[in-house]
Parts: structure tokens; sequence; C-alpha cells
């Protein structure tokens, strides 16, 4: 199918298709998806926008998470040492409960 053909049945412009075609920001979700029922490739959209499936995105949004730490044994050991009032390590409860 030709980009003229293409942009006549999509509805938009030749200019716009050859844009598409070679991956330009800025063209609308809208005129992607005509494209893709002209060419039968609806159920792809779906695919497309499904986070699923974006690799980049999920190791992007899995490195920025936070990291969760724990101190060293001798960092918690130096902290009780100094006397540090917040340390949870030296407190026993008779009852069994704590928080």
């Amino acid at each position: 199918m030709s980009v003229a053909d293409l942009a006549l049945r999509s509805g938009a412009s030749p200019s716009t298709i050859t844009r598409l075609e070679k991956g330009e920001p800025g063209i609308g979700i809208g005129t992607l998806a005509d494209v893709l029922i002209v060419l039968g490739l609806a159920e792809r959209l779906g695919e497309l926008i499904d986070i699923r499936h974006d690799e980049l995105g999920l190791a992007l949004t899995d490195h920025s998470l936070p990291q969760r730490g724990r101190s060293s044994p001798a960092a918690r050991r130096r902290r009780r040492d100094e006397g540090d009032v917040g340390s949870m390590d030296d407190v026993s409860d008779d009852d069994g409960v704590a928080f």
C-alpha cells in the first residue's frame, strides 16, 4: 500500500504518515490508531499501550524505586555504644508484645 493510499484511508496527510513511519515524536495516538485500523492491526494498539510489554519503562521504574537498606552489625553496635536513644536493640518486653 502506498503512503498516499494509506494517508487517504486513515484521514491523515502523506507527510504525517511519513513522519509516523520514521518514528518521529508528536504524532497523535489517534493517527496511529487510524493507521493500525486501516492496516488491520487494531489489536496491536492494546499491546503497544500495555505497560507489561514496555521493558525499558519497567527497568526505569525498578531503578527509581527506593532501595530498602539494612544497617551493618558494626553500625548498630556503634549506635548502641554511642547511646542512640532511637535504637530498639536493647528493648525487651516482658509481656512479649513489641512494636
